[in-house]
């Protein structure tokens, strides 16, 4: 029970009291229909839906990464330059995930939703008839990024209104969205490219993408009342003073972290498929691997955000930061067939729940009504980091012909990060101890 506005107590507890009062009536007062209430009904309802959107919308992440050699034939480039469409696509994504959150801080989710409808259904539809790599590329860049950002950022924002004792798993739940799209989508392409080519594949995206995403936009139209997000404001004060930090400094942190964790990231993620074309194994081995990366990294999201809401966020982040460092340093040392399936299985495994992390995080310590443009502040950060990761790895590879130095320098940056978060969470330990 807390007896002052200022009294410094566990994040978790000010998350309950925050959310439920100090009896029934203040429940009451929320919602007149419990079904409305966070970790509520319709709040289940609403993540099953925000799950679908985001395996939909995500799609526009991965697409670029099972067509990139495919490309690079077509249009006659090197390694680098056909990295450009991927790193136009992670470009606007950033700008998408900053753009669309402030939007759905104001506006709610709606818009943002069917304005991704547009922008992939139009994106995917130019990039399949584009005649040069610079076309491709702003296809991308303009549209299919743009719409992608909003299926990661403002859609874990949003989810995060409507929970709190289980808010960590409803954020990774949206997340894996991301990873569900990256493990269907490479494999119905795989599929679909003999048949149609890429180009028409891209094209078929494109309408099947605005058929499903543009109606179920509507579904969204509920938003959490203004007593649910007064309440959070007040939790998040009292977490953010027990940290000790302010709003800036704490986001400044999650930003450099985010980046540094995502340039690690980006190399298996985005060149797997090159790198198995490499070795003589084909592109289509290398999908394989990146389906089973990506769906193992979903049970990793699930995992962490169990976990998260057991020992909080920092906690998890770190974990997940040394699991993902060891992965990549598997894949200097081993490169046949088998043992590539079996190291991209445990590089799902470990780092699928970092980056939902830095969400958690946000809505832990910064101001809810803020939480889109928060969220995608820290999220356009990792995709900056993704996007530099996905070019200067091709551009290691041109210089050395080998993706070994390629991992070497996911490593170093994966070091980077894990200063930073074991920095941030010794920072929290010391905190939650001196107002134990």
């Amino acid at each position: 029970m807390i007896h002052h506005p200022n009294a410094r107590i566990h994040s978790q507890q000010a998350f309950d009291f925050a959310y439920r009062g100090q009896n029934d009536n203040a429940m009451t007062e929320i919602s007149a229909d419990a079904r409305y209430l966070p970790d509520g009904p319709y709040a289940w309802f609403r993540l099953a839906l925000a799950l679908i959107v985001s395996t939909f919308v995500g799609c526009g992440m991965w697409a670029v990464v099972v067509v990139l050699p495919d490309a690079q034939a077509t249009f006659g480039v090197g390694r680098a330059e056909a990295s450009i469409p991927y790193t136009a696509t992670m470009l606007g994504f950033a700008f998408g995930t900053i753009f669309m959150g402030r939007m759905a801080d104001r506006t709610g989710i709606v818009p943002p939703i069917l304005i991704a409808g547009v922008c992939l259904g139009s994106g995917f539809v130019m990039a399949g008839y584009a005649q040069d790599i610079w076309v491709f590329s702003a296809a991308h860049l303009f549209l299919i990024g743009v719409g992608t950002g909003t299926g990661f950022a403002p859609m874990m924002a949003d989810i995060s209104h409507w929970f709190v004792r289980q808010r960590g798993l409803a954020v990774v739940i949206v997340a894996s969205g991301n990873y569900l799209a990256g493990a269907i989508w490479p494999l119905a392409m795989k599929v679909a490219m003999p048949m149609l080519g890429w180009r028409m594949t891209y094209v078929a995206i494109g309408v099947i993408c605005a058929l499903t995403i543009l109606p179920l936009a509507f579904l969204f139209r509920r938003r959490p009342s203004h007593e649910v997000m007064r309440q959070a404001e007040a939790a998040t004060q009292i977490a953010r003073a027990d940290l000790g930090m302010s709003p800036a400094a704490l986001q400044t942190l999650l930003i450099l972290a985010g980046f540094a964790c995502c340039v690690a990231m980006s190399m298996p993620q985005v060149h797997l498929v090159a790198y198995c074309g490499d070795l003589g194994y084909g592109t289509a081995r290398g999908a394989e691997m990146l389906s089973l990366m990506l769906f193992l990294g979903i049970l990793s999201r699930i995992g962490s955000g169990l976990l998260a809401d057991r020992v909080g966020g920092a906690a998890t982040l770190l974990i997940g930061s040394i699991m993902q460092g060891t992965a990549l340093v598997l894949y200097l040392f081993f490169n046949g067939l088998t043992s590539l399936y079996v190291i991209s299985g445990i590089f799902g495994l470990f780092q699928g729940g970092i980056v939902p992390m830095y969400a958690v995080i946000c809505r832990e310590f910064l101001p809810p009504r803020e939480a889109g443009a928060r969220i995608g502040m820290v999220m356009a950060a990792t995709v900056f980091g993704m996007a530099f990761g996905g070019y200067i790895s091709g551009v290691i590879y041109d210089v050395t012909q080998s993706y070994r130095l390629a991992f070497l320098n996911g490593v170093i940056w994966n070091l980077a990060n894990l200063a930073i978060v074991a920095w941030l969470f010794m920072k929290r330990r010391k905190a939650e101890a001196a107002f134990a």
